[in-house]
């Protein structure tokens, strides 16, 4: 299979996404090219560094880079000002500049993590987002949010800052526990369900196989990412249509909050179970038929994703604590929440005309 390349079009701040096989042994020819003879640093975590830095390095080195690397712990928990803190000043400590280069070697917490310390550092550094896991590919380090996460909510500190190329890996994807690339799936169903149902059928009848097939994976990947190139090409920093990736997101981040940002709940799994509570509140409005919900339920489950806050293992707390959690969600305007809901399948659109007993319907239903 060949490499593929998506473009991301904003002007000034436009860069590629490039998909296919190998891209972790060309990293060095592929950013050579961005960094000429200026300085490179890589942020990644523990877990990562362990399976792809020394890969990584060395194909730097053969195209004459060297690149020092911190390996933050891998985790939630690492979206914070702490290890913000310890990334900046270690990247100050090399004398990164303006013109430098950052790779975020990693997933979804290490690209939001080294995008934010990039875009604060010197009042903005370039970085290289190289994602390593399904959710990173498809989501976090196409789009330019970055950020951290406060005990009030997730990602409610950040910045827009776009990074200056993509490298996505799809061979790195084998090396993923198959809880993480189930989990990184939900972000993928994600686009079928809020704006291709074309899509969604495909990965209905596809989405089995994306573990074991290469071409599977490329396709699932490329085409995701073309649906969120589009997207933040027509809306950059979310004024209107972005708002529309955030499908299940107001009720994901809010369980994700409620379970403390722990291993009880990954970020593609709180997604999963937003879908699904996203479509049960837009049948429970009669916005879409009884079958839609009943149908991504379905697809989720034969994925082997949860689909019902029952599904969530532990304690949570009560569907006014779950309401109060939504209420910092970053889609809140003058105090009301804002929702992703579906007229159907691939009918995505925002609102916040919800009423609260419909809400409190569809939580205490997903519970029991």
């Amino acid at each position: 299979m060949s490499i593929e390349t998506v473009r991301v079009d904003l002007g000034a701040r436009s860069y590629d996404v490039r998909i296919g096989q190998g891209l972790l042994d060309r990293a060095g020819a592929e950013i050579t090219a961005l960094a000429g003879q200026r300085r490179v640093a890589i942020l990644t975590d523990e877990t990562v560094a362990a399976r792809h830095l020394a890969g990584l390095q060395e194909s730097l080195a053969r195209a004459g880079i060297e690149a020092p690397a911190l390996a933050l712990p891998a985790g939630e928990a690492t979206k914070s000002w702490s290890r913000l803190g310890d990334a900046v000043e270690w990247l100050l400590a090399r004398r990164i500049e303006r013109k430098d280069l950052v790779i975020a070697l990693g997933g979804g917490v290490i690209g939001d993590l080294a995008g934010f310390a990039a875009a604060i550092l010197r009042r903005g550094v370039r970085f290289v987002q190289i994602p390593t896991t399904l959710l990173a590919q498809v989501d976090s380090s196409v789009g330019g949010k970055t950020g951290i996460n406060s005990p009030h909510g997730k990602n409610l500190i950040g910045a827009f800052h776009q990074p200056a190329l993509v490298l996505a890996d799809i061979d790195v994807l084998t090396t993923l526990s198959p809880r993480d690339f189930r989990a990184g799936y939900g972000e993928v169903a994600k686009y079928g369900l809020l704006g291709d149902e074309d899509f969604f059928e495909w990965l209905e009848a596809n989405a089995a196989g994306l573990a074991s097939d290469a071409g599977l994976r490329q396709h699932a990947v490329r085409h995701s990412v073309a649906m969120k190139a589009g997207i933040v090409q027509r809306d950059e920093t979310e004024q209107g249509e972005r708002a529309l990736l955030n499908l299940g997101h107001t009720f994901g981040h809010a369980l994700e909050s409620a379970t403390g940002y722990s291993d009880r709940l990954l970020h593609g799994e709180g997604v999963a179970i937003g879908c699904a509570l996203a479509f049960e509140l837009s049948a429970r409005l009669g916005l879409c038929s009884q079958e839609a919900p009943s149908r991504v339920a379905a697809h989720l489950a034969a994925m082997g994703l949860p689909s019902r806050i029952a599904d969530i293992p532990g304690d949570l707390p009560d569907d006014e604590a779950l309401i109060g959690l939504m209420g910092q969600d970053k889609k809140v305007q003058d105090g009301r929440l804002r929702f992703v809901l579906a007229r159907g399948i691939g009918q995505a659109f925002v609102t916040d005309a919800v009423p609260p007993e419909a809400l409190r319907a569809v939580l205490a239903q997903s519970r029991a």
